[in-house]
């Protein structure tokens, strides 16, 4: 089966003080530097998600968006 072209799939190990290790090509994929913070969203039935920062704004502004419609 082809891989879809921009979609990736990695592993990462969780340590003993609950840190992870990103794979380099994640990182280079992403531009995710030493130092960068990071949001990690979580849905107990979806998982968890690790959007690329420069992606935020644009989440976080349709979030805001959906909620004010629902009010």
């Amino acid at each position: 089966m082809a891989k879809p072209k921009g979609k990736y799939a990695w592993t990462a190990t969780v340590g003993e003080k609950g840190q992870i290790v990103m794979p380099k090509q994640a990182r280079e994929i992403f531009d995710i530097q030493p130092g960068d913070t990071l949001v990690l969203l979580g849905d107990k039935k979806r998982g968890i998600a690790i959007p690329p920062k420069a992606m935020f704004s644009q989440f976080a502004a349709a979030v805001f968006e959906t909620a004010e419609e629902d009010e």
